[in-house]
C-alpha cells in the first residue's frame, strides 16, 4: 500500500458495493423456517431472497415483452 501524502496512515481503497438498495420486508410466521429447510450449501436467507426476486422480475418482464 502507498502512504497518504497528508499523514503517515496508509491509503485504503474499499471495494465497490454490490448491494446498494435496501428494503425491509415482513413475512408470515414460519417463512424463515421454510427457507432454511431448502437452502443450498453456502447459501444464506438473503441470497435466497435476492435470487427469488430476480427470477420473479425476469418472469414478469418476459410477460411484458409478449
Amino acid at each position: 500500500m502507498r502512504l497518504n501524502k497528508e499523514s503517515a496512515t496508509r491509503v485504503r481503497v474499499g471495494r465497490k458495493k454490490l448491494w446498494t438498495e435496501d428494503m425491509q420486508a415482513r413475512f408470515p410466521e414460519g417463512t424463515f423456517e421454510r427457507i432454511g429447510a431448502v437452502l443450498e450449501n453456502d447459501e444464506d436467507r438473503t441470497d435466497f431472497v435476492r435470487l427469488a426476486v430476480e427470477r420473479e422480475l425476469r418472469r414478469r418482464e418476459r410477460k411484458l415483452e409478449v
